[in-house]
């Protein structure tokens, strides 16, 4: 732990304003960084997080402000100034490329040259000491980015901050697509870097990860810092999340009425296999119920829900909506058979981002609002502006650039988008990955919403009590097997802990 009394502020940024064109983004933030400190940004989904780290990492201007190195005022009008000026971002969406190498990825921008000539035995050996570094001996440098799993590629972007010897981390969700293990050694690193007095700027939605990792708290909302510098140690839980919302800590998740004995099976997955990623998967989902795979990152969860949407081509299995077989390896069949998926990676598999808001919400529904071929923009806008006031979509206003929503809000889209649709199936894989406390209790409303309107929800997440929380049974999923299912409310978290690492209930 960092003393405040001990050391001055490595990073100041004072008086924070960035306004957009129809929006203020940021109305005056206040954040103090000491030097060796974990400091947590905390804020709910829209309250201007991801636009203050893009100040600091020079992809926006502010409108006003200051921002001081050692008190020394510094201007960061680009991304190679933030690095110059030793601040590295590590975004909640990863930011590598796929088509090049671990060393490429991790050089990029900033290649070993002698005289305009790359150094590659250079860049494989930094990158093997980085990977050993990080705990990762075992990725390769000249292995492509694009074979690697969202955790691998985390790996990656952590190395590539570690290589511009930063004095300023800023670590926007790191913990999003890591299970345990690898969060273990995500904060061993943390403790490492911290040691030398590398400053830590952490965001994170997952409170219990503050507890751990943290030393001190900036809580933003609306745009506007409402309290800074607070003590990890003696800031109540409830306090924070009153800070960040404006309401009283409550129950998160919504009650579960059960599902009928007769209810009709919406799903029926039977045999399912896909080479090297999982074998022989059988289940069903019931129209109303909420099945939730619990698993640990690279178990298969995931590859199973797109092998149901048909985005994995299958080795074996039938996958059946009402009773119907549905298409092998058919996104457009299974979603024409009325399957519906919200990916992992929003911004990767799910969104336009240049596409404005209502363009994203009605994507899927294309063929309902098109005459002669020609889409009806006007019922697109207004479908999609009743969908975004339902769901509490801010900013408000669905012509904007769906980039230029949070995380939290651009979940919120995805979602609606399957509302428009009206599917039968609803596959969602990480529903509330970077989502904040509000946020998080709106998107569970909503899934039971949606099962108590019939439909047959499958949903994988890395939290194992969100999906014993949420889900009325659960498939425990290890090495690609299902090697337990039962009703959420007959299992505990450290009995799936058991099962998912070992394979059986100790």
């Amino acid at each position: 732990m960092v003393s405040e009394d001990s050391a001055a502020p490595l990073l100041q940024m004072q008086g924070i304003v960035k306004v957009f064109p129809g929006a203020r983004a940021l109305d005056g933030v206040d954040l103090d960084v000491l030097p060796g400190e974990v400091h947590c940004l905390l804020g709910q989904n829209g309250a201007g997080k991801s636009t203050l780290i893009k100040v600091l990492a020079g992809a926006h201007q502010p409108t006003h402000g200051t921002i001081l190195m050692d008190g020394e005022r510094i201007e960061i009008p680009n991304p190679v100034a933030a690095l110059e000026h030793g601040v590295a971002t590590m975004y909640q969406e990863l930011d590598v490329v796929d088509g090049l190498t671990v060393a490429e990825n991790i050089y990029l921008g900033h290649e070993l040259a002698t005289a305009g000539v790359t150094q590659r035995r250079e860049a494989t050996s930094r990158t093997r000491e980085l990977m050993q570094r990080l705990g990762h001996a075992e990725i390769p440098p000249n292995r492509l980015v694009g074979d690697l799993s969202a955790a691998g590629k985390q790996v990656v972007s952590m190395a590539r901050a570690l290589s511009r010897n930063a004095r300023v981390i800023v670590m926007d969700e790191p913990s999003a697509v890591l299970d345990s293990g690898e969060v273990d050694n995500l904060f061993r690193v943390v403790d490492d870097l911290t040691a030398q007095g590398i400053a830590i700027i952490y965001i994170s939605h997952r409170l219990e990860e503050i507890r751990r990792i943290g030393d001190r708290i900036t809580v933003i909302k609306d745009g506007r810092t409402v309290e800074r510098n607070l003590s990890v140690e003696t800031t109540p839980t409830d306090e924070l999340i009153r800070l960040m919302t404006g309401k009283e800590a409550g129950i998160a998740f919504p009650e579960r009425p059960g599902v009928a004995d007769d209810a009709p099976v919406r799903l029926d997955v039977t045999g399912l296999s896909v080479a090297g990623e999982f074998s022989d998967v059988s289940f069903t989902v019931r129209a109303g119920e909420v099945v939730g795979l619990a698993g640990l990152v690279g178990s298969g969860r995931s590859e199973i829900l797109e092998a149901v949407y048909g985005a994995r081509r299958t080795t074996a299995g039938v996958v059946a909506l009402d009773g119907k077989p549905v298409r092998k390896g058919s996104v457009s069949g299974a979603i024409r058979a009325g399957i519906g998926l919200a990916p992992e990676e929003r911004k990767s598999q799910g969104l336009l981002l240049d596409e404005p808001v209502y363009r994203n919400i009605t994507l899927s529904s294309f063929a309902r609002m098109a005459t002669a071929g020609w889409l009806n923009e006007k019922q697109e806008k207004t479908v999609s502006a009743e969908q975004a006031t339902a769901l509490d979509l801010r900013p408000t206003g669905v012509e904007r650039a769906i980039s230029t929503l949070s995380g939290g809000n651009q979940q919120k889209a995805m979602l609606a988008r399957w509302l428009v649709h009206g599917c039968d199936v609803l596959l969602l894989d990480e529903p509330t990955r970077g989502v904040d406390v509000g946020a998080r209790a709106e998107i569970y409303a909503l899934v039971r919403r949606l099962a108590d309107a019939g439909t047959a929800v499958l949903m994988v997440s890395s939290e194992i009590p969100e999906v014993l929380g949420l889900a009325d049974r659960v498939l425990v999923v290890s090495e690609g097997r299902v090697v337990h299912t039962s009703p959420a409310q007959d299992i505990d978290e450290h009995q799936v802990l058991d099962l998912v690492m070992e394979g059986t209930i100790a």
